[in-house]
């Protein structure tokens, strides 16, 4: 177990586990599916978190990459079409991440907080097509993709 989570029940840690998952999988979902390269790139920066997070969270990657890929499968089934009703349940499953995170030492809660903030921006951004990126490869001002 993680030394930060100690005091935490059961069902609060495998909560924070499984926060990278749903913080991926909402991410993803914004054409109301999830495409493949959204899903690798979920399941290959879940990888690389364990190589280069914030030390203090390097023990927590860790655990969560011992079965993302199975619980990121398992979520988007669970959330699969990704309508309204679905995202607002998959965002009140993230808001119950958020109050277990408040119960966290206050150090390690901000760190943990941060480095998800960062895997939902780089989640999301793999939802760009490689015919966008062919077309405007660079972010030019005025163009919105």
């Amino acid at each position: 177990m993680i030394r930060q989570f100690e005091k935490l029940t059961p069902e609060e840690y495998r909560l924070l586990l499984k926060a990278p998952v749903l913080v991926s999988v909402l991410a993803s979902c914004s054409l109301n599916e999830i495409n493949k390269y959204q899903k690798a790139d979920a399941i290959k920066l879940a990888h690389l978190k364990t190589f280069t997070a914030n030390p203090l969270l390097l023990c927590y990657y860790s655990e969560v990459e011992k079965d993302f890929r199975e619980q990121f499968e398992a979520t988007v089934k669970k959330y699969n079409p990704f309508d309204e009703a679905e995202r607002s349940a998959l965002k009140k499953e993230i808001g119950q991440v958020n109050l277990i995170i408040g119960k966290l030492n206050t150090e390690y809660g901000y760190v943990l907080q941060k480095s998800l903030q960062e895997y939902a921006r780089h989640v999301r951004r793999a939802a760009h097509s490689i015919f966008q990126d062919f077309i405007f490869p660079v972010q030019l001002p005025g163009i919105t993709i």
